[in-house]
């Protein structure tokens, strides 16, 4: 996919400003690993539509914009202005004012940033669309598989389903977590039984910007590159609904601190953030080839969710093998070989999670958050945790950070935190007892 127009742009601070203030179209180059799967070119059932491909090379070109800008270079170290020229087949119904209305709303919720988003004609391109192998099986549902609790939970339910026709998961490599990836989708396999089950990877890791800067730590458009490669893949498939499998309590994911409102959590599966995403794909797609997305797991804590995910059959040690962490130590320059560092915030809902389900976690942690000898910068989240726990939380804090589109139940969702609450008020109690034993 080669031209020699300029595929997106950036405005913004001069010191992150690449050389000609410009970068070229997004390909392989834009990527690490030089395999066919890094832009979506695999082996698929049937044709994607192209309304559909071109929402895959929007969410690419997002999620290198994103990754190129850092925030650390902005006033406020945060909020960034980002113009992005995309080229679509669909211009016209890309370059419509609806269809530009809800693509920038569904970035600003995402990552808090200011974006100019233009597209313009694909002619003069060659482009290598996914190829087609109509003997493959046609999937009857498709769901984004991480190698984490949820989508190990909802992957393993759905394996199981009395359904002869094939589960399609779609799955983002991890750099370093690939044996992890491929150990926890094993796990699926073995409860499949005469459900077939099929593996789609892509990746998502991008290459340097040719600045040798770092690049930017925040992924807020990473949940919308994933959904829109389960979408492509979901039209190739035939199918209508893509599931997002992530517990209500993170895909809601209240902040602990007034300092953490908003984009500054994660809000890839937010139900606003859906309802955004989905409306952006009704914009653009043919009404034969529509697909939605949704979360079956927005009722349920993460307790819940991994006991689900033990009635399904899966073993303690299946569900200690995910990933749950932000940030993985084996990630880290010099990190141990560890999945979880267990003192994140998704390390801490991982725990108190494990502990509903299975009474005991036996994780192998980096770190315990209540150690003595934490470095500061490591034990904030735990810290943030235990002042949110002990303060009260309404339905007004719930409504006030990031709103819940007008067709979902506030109350339910309140529920949803308030168990989850429950949940991690374990980790308290664990705390306060290992205190006890070294104060004896």
């Amino acid at each position: 996919m080669t031209d020699s127009d300029d595929f997106l742009w950036w405005r913004g601070p001069r010191s992150d400003r690449p050389r000609g203030d410009r970068w070229t179209e997004i390909g392989e180059e834009s990527f690490q690993e030089k395999e066919r799967r890094i832009t979506g070119r695999h082996y698929l059932p049937g044709s994607v539509p192209d309304w559909a491909e071109d929402l895959f090379r929007v969410a690419r070109a997002a999620f290198i914009a994103d990754k190129y800008v850092r925030r650390t270079g902005v006033r406020d170290r945060w909020t960034r202005r980002i113009s992005l020229a995309v080229p679509v087949t669909e211009h016209e119904r890309w370059a419509s004012a609806a269809v530009r209305t809800h693509l920038t709303a569904l970035l600003q919720v995402l990552t808090g940033d200011l974006w100019n988003v233009d597209f313009r004609p694909l002619t003069g391109h060659y482009v290598e669309e996914a190829m087609i192998s109509p003997d493959d099986p046609r999937a009857a549902e498709v769901a984004l598989f991480s190698g984490g609790l949820d989508s190990l939970s909802w992957a393993a339910t759905r394996a199981r389903a009395a359904d002869s026709r094939p589960l399609l998961l779609v799955m983002f490599r991890e750099i370093g977590l690939l044996r992890l990836q491929q150990r926890v989708y094993k796990a699926v396999e073995r409860l499949g039984g005469a459900r077939p089950v099929l593996l789609l990877p892509m990746s998502q890791t991008p290459a340097g910007d040719g600045s040798r800067l770092r690049l930017e730590t925040s992924s807020r458009t990473r949940g919308l590159l994933y959904a829109a490669g389960a979408i492509r893949a979901a039209t190739a498939h035939g199918v209508s609904t893509v599931h997002i499998p992530e517990n209500g309590q993170l895909a809601l994911n209240p902040p602990l601190t007034a300092a953490r409102s908003a984009a500054c959590s994660t809000r890839s599966v937010h139900p606003r953030t859906l309802r955004s995403l989905n409306a952006l794909v009704t914009a653009v797609s043919d009404t034969e080839s529509a697909v939605q997305v949704v979360n079956p797991l927005t009722q349920l804590t993460k307790g819940e969710v991994c006991k689900a995910g033990r009635d399904a059959g899966l073993t303690p040690s299946d569900l200690e093998s995910t990933l749950s962490c932000g940030k993985p130590p084996t990630r880290r320059s010099g990190g141990p070989p560890i999945a979880n560092c267990g003192v994140c915030f998704p390390c801490l809902v991982r725990r108190s999670g494990l502990l509903h389900a299975n009474g005991i976690d036996g994780t192998r942690y980096e770190a315990l958050p209540w150690a003595d000898g934490l470095p500061l910068d490591r034990g904030a989240d735990w810290r943030a945790l235990q002042r949110w726990l002990l303060g009260r939380y309404t339905i007004t804090d719930l409504l006030t950070d990031t709103p819940l589109p007008p067709d979902m139940d506030p109350m339910a969702a309140f529920e949803v935190i308030k168990r989850g609450r429950k949940e991690l008020a374990r980790l308290l109690q664990i705390a306060g007892a290992a205190e006890a034993a070294d104060a004896a």
